[in-house]
């Protein structure tokens, strides 16, 4: 009696599971949201650097956050996202910073291989705002997106480190432009999207020189992006 129980608790569970997919496979959420999370890895690129000035290793970044989607029209394919999330972005490069009693001083390493790793990393509290368009329906999950704006971001905290065969060095450089901002652009399809970010801001406060020239360069992040209901 218990076997035959169990047996049709199961195909009531079954019958139950199945009807439950036919009907979310033909239900339509006309309030759905999308993409309100976030998560990206890019590759850093220094753009508008002096010819000396050469990248090494992987300069690479990481991002998360929340996005609150808000549709502009009664289909939900047009929308606005704003958000807050946070990004660590770490740029390997031969320019080194030294820090002394007078302040920070920047000189050009050799290529010699002298040294093993020379980067400043950064730690960022951004603000994305977005124009969205997708082609989802809020009963398909899969669908294209593009999705271009602005992104602000305040700096929290940034370090220069150093790594020689003899010599390590490891501080906070101050000298970096805590207020950033700049351009973005994810576009794609289902899980992988390219994720693309120019700074409008340099990566250094316009006090900052190195040889007797102010420091001019911008990051250019291009990665993937995922994106989570």
């Amino acid at each position: 009696m218990v076997r035959i129980l169990i047996s049709l608790v199961f195909v009531f569970a079954s019958l139950f599971v199945n009807a439950q997919k036919e009907i979310d496979s033909t239900f339509v959420d006309s309030n759905f949201l999308e993409d309100q999370f976030y998560i990206g890895v890019t590759y850093n690129f220094l753009v508008n650097k002096d010819d000396a000035i050469n990248q090494r290793n992987l300069s690479y970044g990481l991002q998360g956050g929340f996005i609150k989607d808000i549709p502009l029209n009664k289909s939900r394919k047009l929308a606005l996202g704003i958000g807050l999330g946070y990004a660590l972005n770490n740029y390997y490069s031969n320019l080194r910073a030294t820090e002394t009693d007078s302040g920070i001083d920047y000189s050009i390493l050799n290529n010699t291989g002298d040294y093993k790793r020379n980067k400043i990393e950064s730690h960022v509290i951004e603000m994305p705002l977005e124009f969205r368009w997708r082609n989802a329906t809020g009963a398909d999950y899969k669908f294209w997106r593009i999705y271009a704006g602005i992104k602000l971001g305040y700096v929290l905290s940034t370090r220069s480190k150093y790594i020689g065969n003899i010599v390590r060095s490891s501080f906070y450089n101050n000298d970096t432009s805590s207020f950033q901002y700049g351009l973005s652009f994810s576009f794609g399809y289902n899980t992988f999207n390219i994720h693309m970010h120019y700074s409008l801001s340099n990566l250094f406060n316009d006090s900052t020189v190195l040889n007797g020239e102010t420091i001019t360069m911008k990051p250019l992040r291009v990665g993937l992006i995922f994106y989570i209901l």
